[in-house]
């Protein structure tokens, strides 16, 4: 299994860079993370759904605290901190990263239609 060995965080940028001990790194948006907290807030509680997490573009980590050598909780400016992002975690979230991210802003494009659509009820 993979290791992170480094983070850096970029205030300005909202971005994390996590770097691994096979000498790979990956850049997450701020964003990004906190729609895919690994908490049971944001997948679901045992056999529910993942949660559609709206509105976190401006969001970022006011905090990053170590959990062991296995995981960091990020602390986000929106109250979230909930989810420890283990190593595993960050792992998976590096080799799906584009996919994660496609199916998030498809999921985002399909509340906004949905949300903006007004059901007609005919009545004879």
């Amino acid at each position: 299994m993979k290791q992170v060995i480094k983070v850096h965080h970029h205030t300005v940028s909202k971005t994390l860079d996590v770097y691994f001990d096979d000498d790979s790194h990956c850049t997450f948006s701020c964003e990004f993370l906190r729609v895919h907290s690994p908490s049971a807030e944001v997948q679901g509680h045992g056999n529910e759904p993942m949660k559609l997490v709206l509105n976190k573009q401006s969001v970022n980590i006011k905090h990053i605290e170590p959990v062991g050598h296995y995981a960091l909780r990020l602390d986000f400016n929106d109250g979230h901190n909930s989810g420890l992002f283990s190593w595993a975690y960050f792992t998976h979230l590096q080799a799906q990263h584009d996919e994660l991210w496609q199916t998030y802003q498809q999921r985002l494009k399909e509340h906004q239609a949905s949300k903006d659509s007004v059901p007609i009820k005919f009545v004879p």
